[in-house]
């Protein structure tokens, strides 16, 4: 039998664009001889449709698009995912399903029974679980199909108390089939990987595995379709953060007539879960998600131009470089913006960062804006010493510069926030907290470098003054990031520790890190959440970023 995957890149709730590409994919693999084409989750609609699924207009039009594909099912079998209805009373209105299309027909409709509801999935708000489970012959085959979660509830602490592929044993399948929506994290690539093995060991059944690629705000799928023999061996790997489409050729035995890519005894045989921060994991990696990221959101959008504040400081110019990879240097913008307490080289530093990468620039300095804040203030400020006050107002000063910009000609204010700085509160609401996008937001101080070494890999493009530098927000005589907050290298990984592996004072605290140093960081960190709840979305990167996936109370004592 030849299946083919389709790793592609859908636009949620773009029917019209989402079944064209579908369409094509199908005829290509027909052109090809293909017997079997699979595609990821929710293909049909996008993933995730949230909300959208309460829509009977939306779940119309899921249908009606099906209609649409099953006509193409001809001469091949084609697995594609969309919402069903539930036909029972009980339960939620609908199930997310893989619909089997053969002979121009829906010839079998699978349920996905283990709904996530952590992290950034919240299924079970809108889906049932699957009730029953089957089996569907084709071409003297039985295909297990599942979806996404499905094949993932192995392990000595399942998180399902069913797990589909134990049910779909019973009736000897030949090869398991799976549909995906697996979202990029800086482990995933891996885990994938053990996961498929994992489960190709335990059924000792191929596997096909097709992922979807591209950026649904700020979750980006990476792809990464795999096909495993029934011995675990990696047949295909299919690219990262692009689309793509491959046929293998299944033998009975359970093999491929295609080459084995990768051996058993080399595929990981567990999930990638560092117990500490290494900042210098999949930067590649996280670079081409990042710039994935901000393409597809511009795309998707149906924006073109981006602008944001170059301060001459490491976040803004990594934030610069790899928005001029996304959306090619002349549609990003950069305004400098010097103040009073700006230093020379931080304007050179940012005008040369410009000049490197050939993307339009302005200066702007805020000086005369900022003393008419003063002066307007001074009645009600009197004489108060310099404080926060005065700081953030320049901050807000550039904001409003910025938004003023982007309004006129029609900009996306691009925010250049880290994670280290979001997660200690260290930035100004309205001022350098404003933006559209957070390009920047999963990433700490520390992946922020790695990453300005990644995009100077052949050569100076982002100025080495700006590397080596000490961080400062220049917003107060000879002001340094350090005044503030911990140094990066120490604050960086008890901040790893918190937000990614959930640990508490105490277990942070027997790591040896200080005590004290630990319950400010933890404090600041909550007392911090009403920030990063009106923060702009961030491209998610690592396994717990600041979003969707992270549903803290703003109004809570605990650690503050």
């Amino acid at each position: 039998m030849k299946i083919f995957l389709a790793q592609q890149n859908y636009h949620i709730g773009n029917f019209e664009s989402n079944t064209a590409k579908i369409i094509s994919a199908i005829e290509e693999a027909k052109s090809k001889g293909g017997d079997l084409i699979l595609f990821s989750e929710l293909s049909v609609c996008g993933y995730a449709p949230r909300d959208f699924l309460e829509f009977n207009d939306f779940i119309e039009k899921c249908y009606a698009a099906i209609d649409v594909i099953k006509q193409h099912a001809d001469g091949i079998a084609v697995i594609v995912g969309a919402p069903d209805r539930n036909k029972r009373k009980e339960g939620k209105d609908l199930h997310n399903a893989a619909f089997f299309l053969c002979d121009k027909e829906i010839k079998a409709v699978i349920h996905k029974t283990c709904l996530p509801n952590y992290d950034v999935f919240d299924e079970y708000r809108y889906f049932e679980p699957a009730y029953d489970w089957n089996i569907v012959e084709y071409k003297g085959k039985r295909l297990a199909i599942t979806v996404c979660e499905d094949i993932w509830n192995l392990g000595d602490n399942p998180l399902y108390r069913i797990c589909p592929m134990d049910e779909l044993m019973k009736f000897r399948p030949d090869v398991m089939l799976n549909i995906s929506a697996s979202p990029f994290d800086y482990t995933h690539v891996e885990d994938r990987k053990a996961i498929v093995k994992l489960n190709v060991i335990k059924y000792q059944l191929p596997m096909l595995y097709c992922n979807s690629v591209g950026s649904q705000t700020e979750i980006v799928f990476d792809g990464g379709s795999l096909v495993f023999d029934k011995n675990a061996n990696m047949i295909a790997h299919l690219p990262l953060l692009e689309e793509a489409l491959i046929g293998v050729d299944l033998k009975d035995d359970g093999t491929f007539e295609q080459p084995i890519q990768q051996k058993a005894v080399d595929v990981p045989d567990e999930e990638l879960n560092p117990l500490h921060l290494d900042e210098t994991l999949s930067t590649k990696e996280i670079y081409d998600a990042i710039v994935l990221g901000i393409r597809d959101y511009f795309s998707k959008m149906g924006f073109t131009k981006a602008i944001l504040g170059s301060s001459g400081g490491i976040d803004s110019a990594v934030t610069l470089a790899l928005a001029c990879t996304a959306l090619g240097k002349e549609n990003v913008r950069a305004i400098l913006m010097p103040s009073h307490y700006s230093t020379e080289h931080s304007v050179s530093d940012a005008e040369q960062l410009s000049k490197n990468l050939g993307n339009p620039y302005d200066i702007v300095p805020i000086k005369n804006v900022y003393d008419s804040f003063l002066t307007e203030l001074r009645p009600i400020f009197q004489d108060l010493p310099f404080s926060l006050a005065e700081e953030n107002i320049q901050s807000r000063t550039r904001g409003n510069l910025l938004m003023a910009i982007a309004n006129k000609f029609g900009y996306i204010l691009l925010n250049t926030s880290n994670k280290s700085e979001l997660a200690t509160g260290y930035g100004t609401l309205y001022g350098d907290m404003a933006g559209g996008l957070g390009v920047l937001g999963d990433c700490y101080k520390l992946q922020v470098y790695e990453l300005a070494k990644y995009i100077n890999r052949n050569g100076e493009i982002i100025p080495d003054n700006i590397i080596t530098k000490a961080p400062s927000a220049e917003l107060r005589p000879n002001q340094k990031d350090s005044d503030s907050l911990p140094d990066y290298s120490i604050l960086d990984k008890v901040l790893y520790q918190y937000i990614e592996r959930r640990q508490g004072p105490k277990e942070i605290k027997t790591m040896g890190y200080d005590a004290a140093l630990v319950d400010r960081v933890l404090k600041m960190v909550n007392v911090n959440e009403y920030k990063r709840n009106q923060f702009c979305p961030i491209i998610r990167v690592s396994p717990k970023a600041f979003g969707v996936g992270r549903r803290v109370p703003i109004v809570g004592k605990y650690l503050s």
